[in-house]
């Protein structure tokens, strides 16, 4: 592991340089306050930090204190170094932010143990990290396929309807339905049906560009938004996550699994009035029944309509969807 040796005397560094690597650490060494800031914060800045109380530029404890303002950073140990013994000056030095806290000259053995203790405090750090971001990743990705989940990508529509109207830009919406999905599960088995809607997945991701998004809105309907993409390029950009899917291959033990999907799309201007996502999800679910029913496998852009046709078309007494027959899947 790293460790951060910063004293201004050049003879307390060197000794302290040597009993470190002695002990296995990667020591890198600073002279004064103002250096030891800069290797803290630096990208591949050391875990580990020695720091002796009395320095140039900024001492021991200041050094701390401007280290724990940046929290973007990970967590580094910090023990402050000090032939000071008084009560007040150690309760000083931790209260600026420091770890821990040795009496100058300490013995390499309690040196050592003190930093094992540092280490383990780091572990704990970083499991803790770890879980809280594999929390984050499932609270906002699905399960299966791995991509933005239901609430994930609504919240993301929200956010690029609120922007297209702030910066008067345009955003579409694809709603994405696997045809015949049904057939495929009571065919094949569920399991199969699992693996069509990853490799979907994995197709739609591939055909968007990195300021777009694609997430399971719900069973077999992939939700997919273009970012800046109007109607003048909506009809190419939707056609071509459709071949995506049509002309994808499908490994595993169905090699020759014929795949397709209808998708339903509409463009968000954001120069228009606002409406709520609901709506706007209504009218895309709308030209995707439209998909369904001429025969599938296809692309349909929902027909612009008046603010009072979309607000007559769309009651809240008619849920998003079930309109829809069971057959057409």
């Amino acid at each position: 592991m790293r460790i951060l040796v910063a004293d201004d005397d050049a003879v307390s560094r060197r000794m302290m340089e040597r009993i470190l690597r002695r002990a296995g650490y990667d020591v890198v060494l600073a002279e004064d306050g103002r250096e030891a800031l800069e290797r803290l914060v630096s990208p591949d800045a050391p875990r580990l930090a020695l720091l002796d109380w009395m320095m140039p530029g900024l001492d021991g404890p200041s050094v701390c204190l401007e280290f724990r303002g940046h929290r973007e950073r990970p967590y580094s140990y910090i023990a402050l170094l000090t032939s000071k013994g008084a009560r007040e000056d150690l309760i000083a030095g931790l209260e600026a932010g420091a770890d821990d806290y040795l009496t100058k000259p300490c013995h390499p053995e309690e040196l050592k143990a003190r930093l094992r203790t540092g280490e383990r405090i780091l572990r704990l750090e970083d499991t803790l990290v770890d879980a809280r971001e594999e929390m984050r990743y499932k609270a906002h990705h699905d399960a299966l396929t791995l991509i933005w989940n239901r609430g994930a990508i609504l919240a993301h529509l929200s956010s690029e309807i609120h922007r297209a109207q702030r910066e008067l830009a345009k955003v579409s919406l694809l709603l994405c339905d696997v045809d015949h999905f049904k057939r495929i599960n009571d065919v094949h088995g569920h399991p199969v049906g699992d693996m069509v809607l990853q490799e979907i997945a994995a197709q739609l991701t591939g055909a968007i560009r990195p300021g777009d998004a694609v997430g399971r809105y719900g069973g077999e309907e992939f939700l997919v938004i273009l970012s800046d993409c109007g109607p003048e390029s909506l009809h190419r950009r939707g056609e071509q996550l459709r071949q995506a899917v049509a002309s994808g291959s499908f490994g595993g033990n169905l090699p020759g699994l014929s795949v397709s999907i209808s998708v339903g799309a509409m463009t968000i201007d954001g120069a228009s009035v606002g409406l709520t996502p609901e709506v706007y999800l209504s009218q895309t679910d709308a030209a995707l029944y439209r998909a369904k029913l001429e025969g599938r496998n296809r692309l349909v852009i929902a027909e612009r309509q008046s603010l009072a046709d979309i607000i007559l078309t769309n009651r809240p007494e008619v849920p998003v969807g079930q309109h829809r027959l069971p057959f057409l899947s």
